[in-house]
């Protein structure tokens, strides 16, 4: 739990705030009590968000979700209000682990454990059914197991039973091993998805391994469509009653009632979590809460180690969802501060010894939702923790400057002029000088993504799905294009806009758009390889696009030059967007990969990075090596060099943290982000 900073409120309602939980995109997990020492989890919206209905009604939609609940196997909502114009929902606070730290840290459960947690789940979920609602989430990470039985957590993407899938675009609907194949394909979906959800974390917490597993998330929700679950470290007997959970076609699923009753729990179940190593860890994690609860004047024995303690409240028992994702997740690695990031060097190159190494950093000061870092004119630029734009000296590591009211999700860029450009809650766009900060100009034009810039313009999507062209001398709107994209990649020369859009629907294809930049007319147009968007890339006369296969096309007409298939035929492993370095292109290809000829894709290099980055950003240039996140250790998403003619290993740099990597590049200087964590490489030795 990090202390309250100063921007953070002591009191909202009747909570008295103690720490904070988590932070995300959209708001702040605290931890606070009333004034009769109850414990309680309080999520509040960030202030630069506070002005966007359609994120309150959200927000708001996910507490009355959890409100319409009221069973005891669920995370009770305490309290919902708009304090001050910033909207907020108190919780249950669980003070326990979740279901994946337990089995992590004492193994599978035993039969009669299983089928406690079984009938305990299966009743909680009938609880929820007969409330109209479907949780769409149920996963190891979202049941917190406390000394009266497991709870579910997480009611951010809970729906109506007759509401379709809702996701964010570009994200997978569901996490990955999880979720039913009617969900993974985007079908409308039943109360019987939480019960395929249910069999795979039985078989989870049976055997301590997935049902479904693979190298990266589209080959697992590819075997949850079409492949079998693998239960052969499942004890058997219990293989015969979680086998049904998983059946392809919902109608063959059984419902929560049946499940506890072929489960059938032992007799005095509630036992399971009050006793042994687990049944200590929980109580530990209890007492520690009460500590923090207790009013003046009364004794409370502490916890054994409140170390463990701090870090198990910040690991597993935040019940609310914040930027997406439930605090639990946003803190499920290791604290920012803790990370000690390791360099390695392939003994086989020859390479600077300093290469890899930290210049600054780790800092926990980063916004996990935080798009890649911007250097500009010695400075880089990233989402800060407590929301807006933060400013360091790339070289020192020292704070500059900051702008709270920004919204990095919103994306932001630096001008040919070396202005940075962002955009708030309002859909003002902000421009800043780098150096200082100072606000040099700004524009109210609805904006909600910056896309591109050019000499004379940036160009912007607005809340009406409407492209908007700024010029950036007057400040003023030069021209509107419509559109149906509901999010896009978007490049620009002086003479065309490039976009590539994604919808929500994902059996529609969008068009790849080429817009004139004078007037906003539509040059050409073709149909997008790719449901989901990434950047184009323009080099010269030629446009590189993405998608299921790997095109270049002709800037003026939208004619291809060549073209290269994707390995895959999905859109999560399709080819994601390339970078130019002279007369060759990087791109990846599911998890590999590869630099290629510019000039007819002929095929120079591969090496396979051994999990999927994200795709709508290209790999990052230093001087001498083209860097990229790598999975060469499975339980860490982390950083490799790679020589760019050879493709050869250089060397490597460890973050021991699975979240997302997000990587920025100038000259011989690497930018990491990870979760809260920024960190400054030297990439290329002193």
């Amino acid at each position: 739990m990090i202390p309250l900073g100063p921007g953070d409120p002591l009191r909202l309602g009747p909570y008295r705030l103690a720490g904070v939980l988590g932070a995300g995109g959209m708001g702040k997990v605290y931890f606070g009590h009333d004034s009769s020492g109850h414990a309680a989890a309080i999520k509040v919206l960030l202030p630069q968000l506070a002005h966007d209905q359609g994120l309150v009604q959200r927000f708001l939609r996910e507490a009355e979700a959890a409100r319409a609940v009221t069973g005891q196997g669920v995370a009770r909502v305490l309290a919902a209000q708009t304090e001050g114009g910033r909207p907020w929902i108190a919780s249950e606070f669980l003070a326990g682990p979740t279901l994946d730290q337990a089995v992590a840290a004492y193994g599978p459960f035993l039969d009669g454990a299983v089928r406690a947690l079984a009938a305990s789940l299966a009743r909680a979920l009938r609880t929820i059914h007969a409330a109209g609602l479907i949780h769409r989430d149920l996963k190891p990470a979202n049941i917190v197991l406390t000394s009266r039985g497991p709870r579910i957590i997480d009611f951010g993407i809970a729906r109506p039973e007759h509401g379709l899938t809702l996701t964010t675009t570009g994200q997978v609907p569901v996490t990955p091993g999880y979720g039913a194949p009617e969900q993974v394909l985007g079908h409308r979906v039943g109360p019987a998805a939480d019960i395929f959800s249910l069999g795979a974390v039985l078989a989870f917490a049976a055997s301590g391994r997935r049902a479904y597993d693979g190298p990266h998330a589209a080959a697992v929700q590819y075997t949850v469509v079409h492949g079998e679950p693998d239960l052969t470290q499942v004890p058997e007997h219990l293989r015969a009653l979680i086998g049904p959970c998983l059946a392809k076609d919902p109608a063959f699923r059984p419902s929560p009632e049946q499940v506890r009753t072929a489960f059938a729990p032992p007799r005095r179940a509630e036992r399971f979590w009050q006793q042994g190593a687990l049944g200590a860890d929980i109580q530990q994690r209890e007492v520690g809460a009460r500590q923090l609860t207790t009013l003046p004047g009364t004794v409370v024995t502490p916890p054994p180690n409140r170390r463990r303690f701090l870090t198990g409240i910040a690991a597993g028992t935040a019940v609310l969802a914040a930027g997406g994702a439930s605090a639990a997740w946003l803190l499920r690695d290791d604290e920012p501060g803790d990370q000690k990031g390791k360099s390695s060097h392939d003994q086989n190159e020859a390479v600077d010894s300093s290469a890899g190494k930290p210049t600054w950093g780790p800092l926990a000061t980063a916004d996990p939702w935080s798009p890649p870092a911007l250097f500009v004119d010695g400075i880089v630029v990233f989402g800060a923790k407590d929301g807006g734009l933060v400013a360091y000296g790339a070289a020192d590591g020292k704070k500059r400057w900051s702008a709270v009211d920004i919204t990095p999700s919103a994306e932001y860029l630096a001008l040919p002029s070396g202005l940075i450009i962002a955009a708030d809650a309002r859909g003002t766009v902000h421009a800043f000088d780098p150096s200082t900060g100072k606000e040099e100009w700004t524009a109210d034009v609805d904006a909600t993504a910056v896309m591109a810039a050019n000499k004379a313009a940036v160009y912007l999507m607005t809340r009406g799905k409407k492209i908007c062209a700024l010029d950036t001398n007057t400040h003023k709107v030069l021209w509107t294009a419509a559109s149906s994209f509901e999010f896009v990649g978007a490049a620009a020369s002086e003479s065309h806009l490039i976009v590539h859009g994604d919808n929500k629907d994902v059996t529609k294809r969008p068009e790849v758009i080429a817009l004139d930049t004078a007037s906003g007319a539509k040059i050409w147009s073709r149909q997008s390889a790719r449901a989901i968007a990434n950047i184009p890339t323009i080099h010269g006369d030629t446009v590189v696009l993405g998608g299921k296969s790997l095109t270049a096309a002709r800037l003026k007409d939208g004619k291809n030059v060549w073209s290269v298939p994707a390995r895959s035929p999905t859109d999560s492993l399709a080819w994601g967007a390339a970078a130019v370095d002279g007369k060759h292109l990087y791109a990846i290809d599911g998890t590999t990969l590869h630099c290629r000829r510019l000039s007819d894709g002929a095929k120079v290099w591969t090496y396979d990075l051994k999990l999927t980055p994200v795709g709508y950003y290209p790999p990052r240039f230093t001087d001498r090596f083209v860097c990229e996140a790598t999975g060469e250790d499975p339980k860490s998403s982390d950083v490799v060099a790679l020589h760019k003619d050879t493709g050869k290993r250089a060397w490597g740099y460890t973050q021991h943290s699975n979240k997302q990597l997000k990587l920025a590049t100038s000259g011989n200087q690497l930018f990491l982000l990870q979760n809260q964590s920024a960190t400054a490489l030297l990439a290329s030795g002193s």
